[in-house]
């Protein structure tokens, strides 16, 4: 609005200028009086300022009462919530409390677009040559909004931006004004100084609270920086398992990607990764073992024995990354469905056993059964404990697929021993019969028969196999309790 003269001023509520890092959100309209009145009164200098202070290039300084043709002052807005002023200043030349005054120039004004059109003489009646022209401008009552303001009229001065924009917390501070203001070189600097840098957490929440008020064009770059696509995080989770899985000397690396797994916020995210590099890698794994024993391979002898190489050692690699995502899905209780694909392999457990009946595999990769039966000791152990319920289905083809492996692991040899030096093929023996143990008791029935293979010479040396069949027949003498059920 426009006014002639000095008019009478509100008083207004105090405004403390203690925090010179304070970002405003939201760009303030901006409470304009102007005046031609060619009289300078006497105002008292403008509040410190806590930003650094640019060394002035124009021959007029900020600030310099003997050269200044604008007078600047800035008043704080009261909050509705501030109480009622009880009087008013009578005298004219008496300045709110809140109220700085600066003595400016034009010619600096005008790099704003803001000042630049408030200071045409189309707003001016009567334009006076050689007029002081009063301006007043309104600052929101929020903590170092005098001080941003402050800080960009002394940047006017200063064709340097970046001698004086250094912190982050600085272009945070200047950017909303210069906005407001439309001081496009500042707010270009800004943006630039803001997507270059890096930044605390404290000031990431202030850039994302600074983004819905810039252009699309403005915010483009920091939106890059703090947003990523819909999959994003899923990509970058898989993207770490398959380095980690597919490097062998990276056993600290395997560790602190199991953190990150761990402590991940959205554990339906981890499930869908894991389900994803479990069924990639065990789809390598089946692939290698089916040309193994695939009949079908031509050639002469020497390239026949290449090829089977290769395939063995593909089977064995990716199965030591197999064994470490079971691992990982059962410690994260994601591993259901692992255990789900586990018990459908009918044809690859049938190409496991063709394969392990043959001493080839031998002297090529040795630890080969070793590698998938650790796969199956632990889902079975996880399945056995409870750590992975599944139905009793798929309980009974788990052990219906795998035990025949099982044996000839054993026929032939091929198993370790344990972490506790018992052999693993002795621990798969009493959890599958602990799943037996689960089972409908016709399933029950069918399994344990093929379990007369973990009899040894000496009965005492089988007891598990003993309790299995006790457990069973003593449940076969219980009459049937279905007339007894509601």
């Amino acid at each position: 609005m426009v006014t002639g003269g000095a008019s009478k001023k509100r008083q207004r509520a105090v405004h403390t200028a203690n925090s010179p890092t304070a970002s405003s959100s939201s760009r303030p309209c901006a409470a304009i009086i102007i005046d031609s009145d060619s009289k300078r009164p006497t105002h008292p200098n403008p509040n410190p300022n806590p930003f650094p202070k640019p060394s002035p290039t124009a021959p007029q300084s900020f600030n310099d009462p003997s050269s200044a043709d604008v007078l600047l002052r800035l008043f704080v807005d009261p909050s509705p919530l501030d109480p009622p002023a009880t009087s008013f200043s009578t005298s004219p030349t008496a300045q709110p409390q809140d109220d700085v005054v600066l003595h400016l120039h034009a010619h600096a004004l005008r790099r704003c677009k803001y000042f630049a059109a408030l200071l045409s003489d189309r707003w001016q009646r009567h334009p006076q040559k050689d007029a002081v022209r009063n301006i007043s401008l309104r600052v929101p009552p929020t903590p170092g909004a005098m001080d941003a303001r402050i800080a960009l009229l002394e940047l006017l001065y200063n064709s340097d931006l970046a001698s004086a924009i250094t912190t982050v917390s600085a272009a945070l501070d200047l950017l909303p004004v210069a906005s407001e203001l439309i001081f496009e070189d500042c707010v270009r600097f800004c943006l630039r100084f803001l997507e270059a840098v890096p930044w605390t957490q404290d000031e990431e929440t202030r850039v994302l609270a600074l983004i819905p008020h810039l252009s699309e064009d403005e915010a483009k770059d920091l939106m890059a920086r703090v947003s990523g696509a819909s999959d994003s995080s899923e990509e970058m989770l898989y993207g770490l398992i398959l380095a980690v899985t597919h490097n062998q000397s990276m056993a600290f690396v395997k560790a602190f990607v199991a953190k990150l797994l761990r402590e991940f916020g959205s554990r339906e995210l981890v499930e869908r990764v894991m389900d994803r590099a479990f069924q990639t890698t065990f789809k390598v794994v089946k692939e290698a073992m089916e040309e193994y024993t695939s009949p079908g391979v031509r050639g002469n002898h020497d390239e026949t024995e290449a090829i089977q190489r290769i395939n063995l050692h593909t089977a064995m690699t990716n199965g030591k990354h197999l064994l470490w995502l079971v691992e990982r899905m059962i410690e994260l209780r994601v591993a259901e469905s692992a255990v789900k694909e586990w018990s459908e392999q009918p044809a690859f457990t049938a190409d496991l056993q063709r394969a392990f009946r043959d001493d080839a595999w031998r002297n090529i990769v040795p630890s080969l059964p070793s590698v998938l039966l650790r796969c199956t000791s632990r889902l079975v152990n996880a399945v056995a404990t409870g750590t992975i319920l599944v139905a009793s289905q798929v309980r009974k083809k788990l052990v219906k697929d795998w035990l025949p492996v099982l044996i000839v692991c054993k026929d032939n040899n091929a198993s370790p021993l344990t972490p506790s030096n018992k052999p693993l093929y002795l621990d798969l023996e009493e959890t599958f019969l602990r799943i037996i143990s689960t089972l409908p008791m016709p399933d029950a029935q069918e399994l344990l028969q093929q379990c007369l293979s973990f009899s040894t010479r000496n009965v005492e040396d089988c007891p598990h196999l003993v309790t299995a069949f006790n457990t069973w027949f003593r449940r076969a003498t219980h009459p049937p309790q279905a007339q007894n059920l509601c």
